[in-house]
């Protein structure tokens, strides 16, 4: 665990120098969480109009910012974006600033690590060196190490749903639920968009204390969790002024809150994420990371044999999966890829973690793995040089295995014929992967730990 923690925070540290896009150093919304957090340390206050004014971005943003939130009565302005972000990065951010968050943020990386470790060892009985192995991998590589150094909530919210796993999976004594209660609100309050994957966590301990016959304990969980709610909507309102933290922002002002997820959405066009999300030429995730491929097998086979907890992994995984396919507006934007799923990403490194724990496997896994490591210190390195940015210009890498193996995948932006052509080949292969996973060996496989 101590060996994983101090690979993926130093993975993700390595990325903090690198700039977001040429005019600034970070961007998009990053810079209204980090103002945010200023204004916490400073004014212990959410309102950053005294921070904008006073161009407090100029060290961290050369070009002029413009605000996402409207002005509200009496001049204020609340950042449309939850605020326990701010809170994790007032001390980062009060003691060095920028990179001082950015820090704070690959400790979390960290821990990410460490914690995938031992879920994996200890609630799904993976081999200890190859759960090593395998978390290790998708550790010191995109998407956890460039969110590990970028101020978003998404390593974060990453953390909260392992230690939900975590807790779905184990014994549920008193230490437990009220650790998962604080885990789970904490979710929410990092983000609204993780209220699916929250709300699945949660129904998942209350099944469980339901089927033990433990319903006092389980109406105890639901009670907490409906206070807490009451107590984000109520916050929420005095707060922003509505129900989400979208209210506040400038971008929906004509168009309403929950317009976040399209003015108009076309739901049916959106289902072509499913598969893009993971082989999108620039977007996917194994564009960049050719492992996370594997999550396919793994969550098939996972499935196929349900061991003890395999609905803690599958079933938060899919909800995060479907929120990012069919309710956020687009998969592409100013960000690093992945940036829609990185909170449900820990199911699959634990389900590729059980699948890999046959020695043939974990070659895969580390083959594919190297390949992946290669591709973002490439891109690191161009960073560093300033011939890069981590948002802008990512994609136009000079790292020629990138740009080989980009050139197997679909671009979902421009969708030529050729890309038509690639998307349903990727289909195909992934529906002969989950047919070949479903049809194999059976409980031999398993790793130790399970019965």
């Amino acid at each position: 665990m101590f060996l994983v923690f101090v690979l993926g925070a130093g993975a993700a540290a390595l990325g903090a120098p690198v700039r977001s896009s040429y005019g600034a150093r970070i961007t998009a919304d990053e810079p209204e969480y980090l103002l945010t957090a200023l204004s916490l340390a400073e004014d212990r206050s959410l309102d950053v109009s005294d921070e904008i004014a006073a161009q407090r971005y100029r060290a961290f943003h050369e070009v002029r910012l413009k605000p996402q939130a409207k002005v509200l009565e009496g001049g204020r302005m609340v950042s449309p974006h939850d605020p326990l972000l701010p809170v994790i990065l007032v001390p980062g951010a009060a003691a060095g600033g920028w990179l001082g968050a950015k820090l704070t943020l690959a400790l979390f990386a960290g821990l990410l690590g460490a914690l995938l470790v031992w879920t994996a060892v200890r609630r799904f009985g993976v081999p200890i060196r190859r759960a090593a192995l395998v978390v290790g991998v998708f550790a010191v590589s995109a998407p956890f190490a460039v969110y590990g150094s970028q101020i978003y909530p998404e390593v974060p919210a990453a953390l909260a749903v392992t230690a939900g796993i975590a807790c779905v999976t184990g014994p549920l004594d008193r230490r437990a639920l009220g650790a998962f209660v604080a885990g789970t609100v904490g979710l929410v309050w990092l983000g609204t968009k993780f209220i699916p994957v929250a709300a699945v966590l949660a129904l998942l301990v209350l099944w469980r204390l339901y089927r033990a016959g433990r319903r006092g304990e389980s109406l105890l969980v639901a009670g907490a969790l409906a206070v807490a709610g009451v107590a984000y909507l109520a916050a929420h309102l005095a707060w922003y002024g509505g129900l989400t933290v979208y209210a506040t922002g400038e971008h929906f002002a004509g168009t309403g809150q929950f317009s976040v997820m399209g003015v108009a959405p076309d739901f049916a066009a959106r289902t072509s994420r499913l598969i893009g999300l993971v082989v999108d030429r620039r977007f996917g995730l194994a564009a960049w990371q050719p492992a996370w491929l594997l999550m396919v097998p793994a969550l098939a086979a996972l499935v196929r044999r349900r061991p003890a907890g395999w609905d803690a992994v599958a079933l938060p995984l899919v909800a995060g999966w479907l929120s990012a396919t069919y309710l956020a507006l687009t998969m592409h934007g100013w960000w690093w890829p992945g940036r829609q799923v990185v909170v449900v990403l820990p199911a699959a490194v634990i389900a590729v973690a059980v699948w890999a724990s046959t020695r043939p496997r974990l070659g895969v896994v580390a083959a594919l793995g190297v390949t992946g490591i290669f591709n973002l210190g490439w891109l690191f390195a161009e960073g560093w040089g300033g011939r890069r940015t981590m948002v802008v210009d990512f994609y136009e890498t000079g790292n020629p295995i990138y740009r080989v193996w980009s050139r197997l995948l679909p671009d979902y932006v421009a969708l030529n014929p050729g890309d038509w052509a690639l998307h349903g080949l990727w289909i195909l292969l992934s529906l002969a992967v989950v047919l070949h996973a479903v049809r194999g060996r059976g409980v031999e496989e398993s790793p130790p730990g399970f019965g």
